[in-house]
């Protein structure tokens, strides 16, 4: 079983997606502080055995690479542009709109959303040319680990 980590990087707040390629299930979704991405890895990397991290190649992206240097397996900078654009359209993907929240306009759903993971897993559906599906643990809605 092979895991994948994707990261949408940023200066303040970085997404991150795990996922398994061969069921194309993601496992883990979150945003954390761009200063806990490294001691996150670390943890996650001892439980989880990841076999690649997918970084996209926009802001900070550099700077993230170089403190994933402990990670003795394969990195990879990957384009990542519009991502952010482009979350807006697969949250509702994943969260279809049901009921009488149709006729509310669809800006109105995502205006205090975190996105950042919705960017990391378009980078990772977009290296490996999938689409990946929810583990059912996962609650997309309550990413952030400040």
């Amino acid at each position: 079983m092979f895991k994948y980590l994707s990261i949408d990087p940023g200066k303040c707040k970085c997404g991150l997606v795990l996922a398994e390629i061969s069921q194309k299930k993601v496992y883990k979704a979150i945003i954390l502080k761009s200063e806990l991405l490294e001691g996150y890895i670390r943890n996650l990397n001892t439980v989880e055995n990841i076999s690649k991290i997918i970084i996209g190649n926009g802001t900070t992206s550099r700077e993230i690479r170089g403190k994933l240097d402990f990670f003795k397996k394969e990195i990879i900078m990957f384009e990542e542009k519009n991502t952010t654009y482009r979350a807006k359209a697969r949250y509702f993907e994943l969260f279809p709109i049901r009921g009488l929240q149709c006729l509310i306009p669809r800006e109105m759903f995502i205006l205090n959303k975190n996105l950042d993971a919705i960017s990391a897993l378009i980078i990772l559906e977009d290296y490996f040319r999938i689409q990946f599906t929810l583990n059912q643990n996962i609650d997309f809605k309550t990413w952030l680990k400040w």
